[in-house]
């Protein structure tokens, strides 16, 4: 079934929305990260609140660039989904829905980027375009 563009605008929307919020969340988290603080964070895996947190600025962050422009875009949800299914309940577990609903609702957004892809207008697209044209 072939995309429209209008589709694809809608992807582009979704991942530039998306992507660039979940950043106002991870950016904080890697500042903390690199910072001088000691590190406090939430450590439900027992693997450390560094090696947890370091996990969440690599979702967050870094797969929220890479949800942006659109690189690497269905494998880099999954950390984000991940980690938005851990913070809806692990984190939040005993807190009311409406802690729970931006995490959930980050989850659904990453899950249709999952199943739709980055759309033609993403590098992802491009590099789709450039082995239609060259068979690469």
């Amino acid at each position: 079934m072939k995309k429209t563009v209008l589709e694809d605008i809608g992807l582009l929307v979704l991942r530039l929305g998306a992507g660039g919020m979940i950043l106002t969340h991870g950016y904080p988290k890697l500042l903390r990260l690199i910072g001088d603080d000691p590190i406090k964070f939430m450590d439900f895996l027992g693997i450390g609140p560094v090696v947890s947190l370091s996990l969440a600025v690599f979702a967050e962050f870094i797969c929220g660039i890479l949800v942006i422009i659109g690189f690497k875009t269905r494998l880099a949800t999954i950390p984000l989904i991940i980690t938005m299914l851990t913070a809806a309940f692990v984190a939040h577990a005993s807190d009311p829905f409406g802690r729970k609903e931006l995490p959930l609702l980050y989850f659904t957004v990453f899950f249709c980027i999952l199943i739709f892809g980055a759309g033609k207008f993403s590098l992802d697209g491009l590099s789709d375009r450039k082995s239609m044209y060259y068979g690469g």
